[in-house]
């Protein structure tokens, strides 16, 4: 449990990296767009490949099924419910967030860093060690996440220590996310453990079509799809090296 919290907190640690950036580094709209699009393409390669194959897998279709179809309907519902307390502009740059609640955007950014920790955590139960590709690719996906945010939280006129103490909170979670889902999965039948890995799956899909490739796109132009591409094949070599 220990070692996959801890692998939780070097997925979740790039989530302080990105907001160091965007405070410190004036990048234009067009950029953190490029950036989420690459996030984007190498989360894509993680689920497909490292979270719905295996739980097709383990589990078979009625597990796969069922669970990327929970998954995608909890984050959308969690999701709504957020953006009504004001966590709909937790990953937008331009400033959106001057309006929102702090507690929704904190709530928000939870939300989206659960379901990668999870998936952090039972790729260890394999026995064989941490599944690199995934935790790879949400530490390269967490980078222009919390990137655009911090922008956005900054031109909102947050206070940049504030910034910092948000993303550490949600590093915690990520760690504390990662032991939990390894914990209680541990010697689970593999139906529910191939359920749980699609339901990271559907969460994890339905959160980049709904936050960050909408951005992506707004401000990086139809060059993100080539960045996309490149993200997810980066992230799909990586998943088979060795």
């Amino acid at each position: 449990m220990f070692e996959a919290g801890a692998w939780g907190l070097v997925g979740g640690v790039s989530l302080l990296l990105g907001a160091a950036l965007g405070l410190t580094v004036r990048f234009s709209q067009r950029t953190i767009g490029v950036i989420m699009a690459f996030g984007a393409g190498v989360l894509i390669s993680a689920l497909a490949f490292d979270l719905a194959d295996e739980a097709f897998q383990r589990g078979g279709s009625d597990a796969f099924a069922g669970g990327l179809a929970v998954g995608a309907l909890a984050f959308f519902g969690a999701d709504s419910a957020l953006a009504r307390r004001g966590g709909k502009n937790r990953k937008r740059s331009g400033g959106e967030q001057a309006d929102s609640p702090a507690l929704g955007l904190v709530l928000g950014a939870v939300l989206d860093g659960i379901p990668e920790s999870v998936a952090i955590g039972v790729t260890l139960l394999e026995g064989d060690g941490v599944g690199v590709a995934v935790v790879v690719a949400v530490f390269l996906s967490n980078v222009p996440e919390s990137l655009s945010a911090a922008t956005g939280l900054r031109a909102s006129g947050m206070r940049p220590g504030r910034i910092l103490g948000l993303w550490a909170a949600v590093m915690a979670v990520s760690g504390l996310a990662a032991a939990v889902g390894y914990a209680t999965l541990d010697g689970a039948p593999p139906d529910i453990v191939g359920f749980i890995q699609a339901f990271a799956a559907g969460a994890v899909l339905t959160m980049l079509a709904d936050t960050m490739m909408p951005e992506a796109f707004e401000h990086g132009g139809r060059v993100v799809g080539l960045v996309t591409v490149l993200g997810f094949a980066l992230a799909f070599l990586l998943s088979n090296a060795g």
